[in-house]
Order: C-alpha cells, then structure tokens, then sequence
C-alpha cells in the first residue's frame, strides 16, 4: 500500500488557531512506543465502520467521512511537437478527526526528464488549508462529477496568498480527471478498468483499521506544461491512486511505492512497508495485463534491491537510488533509475514529512525477451528529524 503524511491532533489544533494547516508532527508510520519489528504500531481512535465494504465506482471516488484520504496521480508526459519528456505529480490529502474542521494539503511537482548531455530539472510547491473544498458552484456548471476540489492555501494572515490561483483537480463519473495546478493543465480518460488492490480493494492493518486502495493505472491523458515560462503541448499517461480509510499509524519505518508502466501493456503496483528495525513485515504487489485484469503477487515472490544512493545537500538525507527487482512468477526481471537524482520534497510545511517521488525508468526482460518500461517511486522514513 502507498502511505502518506498524516495530521496529528495537536497540528490540527494549530491549523484551527492560525486559520491555516501547521505542520503536522510525522509521516503516518511513525510511533516512537512502538516495539522494534511491530508491523502494527497504532490502533485507530475509533471503530471501523463496517469494513471491509465492497469498492463502488463512481460513488467512492468521492471523499469519504474517514480519517485519513488521499488522491494521488503521477505520469509521464512528451512534447507533442519534440522530443522532451517530463514526470509529474499532483496530490490532495483529506485528513478528519473529530469535530475538528476537515483539514487539506495538496503537493505538485513537474520534473524535465535530462535529454542527451543534459541534466535535467525537478521543481515543487505544497500548499495547505483547512474547510469544505467541494465547490457547488463548480459541479453545477461543469456538471455531474464524482469529486471537485480547489485548494488556493490562501493564508488570511498572509496577504501575498489571497490572490492565489486554485489548484483544481476534476474526477468525472467515468473516471475521467482534469487537473489545473501551477505548471499542470491535463485532462485525462479512464483508461483501464479499475484495478482493486490486495484482491477486494481493502487492506486490513488488524488493531489499526484499514485502507480502501484502488489505481486507475493507464489514463491517457493530454494538455500542457508550463516550464520556465514556456507553455508545452504534451501527451502521455497518467497513473491515479485513491486510499481512504480510518487509519493514522502502520508500521514504523517508512515506505517504498513502485508504480511500473511497462512496454508489453502491463502494469505493476509494489508496495513495501518498513517496521522501525529495517524488516518489511508488509509487502505485495498488483499485476495488472494490458486487458487490465488484476492478479495478487505476495511478498514473498518480490525480490528488490537498492543498488546506489543518492544525498541531499538540502536535508542532509541519504536516499536509495537505482533498484534491481525480480519477480519469478511473472518472469521479471528488471533495472528502475530514477531519471533525475534529485526529486526530493520538503514538505515540512504543509504535511511535516521529507520525501522523494520521481520518475523513473525501467529496463530488462520477462519471461526471456527485452521489455522496458516507465516508473515512479515514492520513498518515506530515510529522513530524521533535525
């Protein structure tokens, strides 16, 4: 499973008194009292409801009454009229807890994938803001939706904010998305059928309740990028992740995410979870064929391996980068390599949580034959806090 930032109540109350989201005080695994190796470190703070339910779509690609929630899509995008290429991200949180207003974030990153001789760039922004983020006025005239949202992260006290341009994300009834955030203008279709994570679309944490995970892996999508002032018609495909449920705290390590598009049509979802130790007590993966049938690879099939680092001169935190990975029962056998070394996100002020997600490349064979492939992979728990 993907996890992300959480919001403690203490950040909540703050966001409350400030009229803005504080920072919260760590990423959701994370549990100093937790006992080394534990892979469940947190119970919820309050009963499941009813889960597992069955996954409905369109109806749950709206917000749920849950703790924790978030709308996550990475892609790839090429110059429609050249031969750039470019990586991004564009992320809403929905974090509730008790009669605290509904708190919000929302990440965007734009990478410039390194032509020949070249180098390439990463560029990112973070906003925050607490309140309703459904805008009626929005729905009613682009008509029915399954979500809307528009987050400005306005900050009253700051007036350089007030005039912010939202950031918008739109998730049609037939899963269709269009997302306008900063250098981002993209519309992107269904694509495949949904794809349920962990056979039904739920995995259970035992005492610390549960998340709803379903990818919508291979939108084709179209629109533009802005780059250094220059607007560029693109194309490419899109990957969405959307978990919610009544979870706050799994594990104690941090987390590797690997989501692979690869050139036979299939797509694969990795997910490895770290306990406080270093030992994985969590992780699986999702198959999914160019007709976009699922199929369920357990942890034990999975054989990753970091094969360099790379150090931030800003944070001071030392990242893996460059992996082999293996999975026999599918025959894969594969090289990923982050495109840029340096896609980290300091994100301290919106969700308290230091990251690296990037885009990726992918090269090697399945079952015997030559295949390739595009990448991006999420990486929490290597930075401390300093």
């Amino acid at each position: 499973m993907k996890m992300r930032s959480a919001f403690t109540t203490r950040a909540l109350a703050l966001a409350i008194a400030a009229l803005l989201t504080a920072a919260c005080s760590g990423p959701i695994l994370s549990n100093p009292a937790a006992s080394p190796g534990a892979p469940i470190v947190k119970g919820t703070p309050r009963p499941v409801a009813n889960d597992p339910q069955p996954v409905q779509l369109p109806r749950d690609d709206a917000p749920h009454d849950r703790l924790t929630e978030w709308w996550y899509v990475t892609g790839h995008l090429d110059e429609v009229n050249g031969t750039r290429q470019f990586g991004y991200e564009a992320v809403i949180f929905r974090a509730q807890r008790g009669d605290f207003p509904v708190t919000w974030a929302s990440h965007v990153a734009l990478t410039e994938k390194p032509s020949p001789g070249e180098r390439g760039s990463f560029q990112y922004l973070e906003r925050s803001e607490i309140g309703a983020q459904v805008d009626v006025r929005t729905l009613i005239e682009r008509g029915p939706l399954a979500a809307a949202f528009a987050i400005t992260g306005a900050n009253p006290l700051d007036p350089s904010t007030l005039g912010n341009a939202p950031w918008s994300m739109f998730v049609g009834l037939d899963g269709s998305m269009q997302i306008g955030a900063e250098w981002l203008d993209l519309r992107a279709s269904s694509g495949k059928v949904p794809a349920l994570h962990d056979r039904d679309g739920y995995v259970g944490f035992d005492t610390a309740g549960g998340s709803y995970y379903y990818s919508r892996t291979r939108m084709p999508t179209a629109g533009s990028v802005l780059l250094n002032g220059e607007r560029i018609a693109v194309t490419g495909s899109s990957w969405f992740d959307h978990q919610w449920g009544d979870f706050i705290s799994v594990g104690g390590g941090g987390w590797d995410w690997f989501a692979l598009n690869l050139s036979d049509g299939s797509d694969l979802m990795l997910s490895f979870v770290r306990a406080a130790d270093g030992s994985y007590p969590l992780v699986y993966g999702t198959l999914v064929d160019a007709r976009g049938a699922t199929r369920h690879i357990a942890g034990s099939d999975i054989v990753l391996t970091a094969v360099g680092e790379w150090s931030s001169a800003r944070t001071g935190t030392t990242w893996p980068s460059g992996w082999r990975l293996a999975i026999a029962s599918i025959g894969l056998n594969v090289s990923i390599q982050p495109e840029v070394l340096d896609q980290e996100l300091d994100t301290r002020a919106s969700t308290g949580v230091i990251y690296w997600e990037g885009a990726s490349r992918v090269v090697g064979s399945r079952n015997g034959l030559p295949i390739q492939g595009r990448a991006y992979v999420e990486l929490t728990g290597y930075a401390r806090a300093r």
